[in-house]
């Protein structure tokens, strides 16, 4: 049987196998997603500085969602997370999916950062 614990330890070795090919710098940021049973999280990071540029989650006020573990969910905080960006001066990233499968929460975050002006 497979506990969550197991799934998770996994999930954090493929999570390592992408951080090991991606960087994110400051021109072009590394836009991580965690997912959580209950809350996704989307942030901008420069890997080269060490900082968090932008960030968004379903537990922000100005997402005002109500519910915050659906697809709905995930594409207003890739949309947040977009606008951040954008009024920054970022449009350009590099993806990191958090050793998750591209699908479901974390394609629909990605594919509504993408509407709203990020490029990956």
């Amino acid at each position: 049987m497979i506990t969550k614990a197991d799934k998770n330890a996994t999930r954090k070795k493929r999570h390592a196998r992408v951080r090991a090919k991606l960087t994110g710098t400051a021109a072009r940021p590394r836009l991580n997603v965690f997912r959580s049973n209950k809350h996704i999280y989307a942030q901008l990071i420069d890997d080269v500085n060490g900082v968090t540029i932008a960030s968004a989650s379903t537990l922000d006020k100005e997402a005002g969602l109500e519910s915050t573990s659906n697809v709905d969910a995930a594409v207003k905080v890739g949309e947040l997370v977009a606008k951040r960006a954008v009024e920054k001066g970022i449009t350009a990233v590099v993806f990191d999916r958090g050793g998750y499968l591209y699908h479901g929460r974390v394609k629909a975050l990605a594919d509504a950062a993408r509407e709203n002006g990020l490029e990956f």
